[in-house]
């Protein structure tokens, strides 16, 4: 499964009213780290078909980026019917970001 771009716009829909887990990396084009852990949010969109997986660029949907505190990136946050139940802040591996979808 692909991975969705979440705005404003499409949030209520894509993360809110999600049937599944959703994962979503908040992160920005000019941030490092977030540029490391791209690549494996978008193996675990390709493996963790049992969830939908999400990104928000904080420069673009600063709004979101508040509703969710978030005060540094990248921010990986698992949401389950509409709740926030883990959040992580920096880059993790594969099998972490795994982890936190699966508990």
């Amino acid at each position: 499964m692909s991975v969705v771009t979440v705005t404003k716009d499409n949030f209520e829909q894509e993360v809110m009213k999600s049937q599944k887990p959703v994962l979503i990396d908040f992160w920005a084009s000019w941030c490092g780290p977030c540029k490391m852990l791209s690549p494996l949010v978008d193996e675990v969109a390709e493996e963790a078909l049992y969830a939908k997986i999400c990104k928000i660029n904080v420069d673009e949907q600063p709004e979101l980026a508040g509703v969710f505190r978030v005060m540094s990136i990248p921010t990986l946050a698992v949401l389950k019917d509409g709740k926030v139940i883990s959040t992580s802040v920096g880059v993790q591996s594969k099998a972490k970001i795994l982890k936190m979808i699966e508990e």
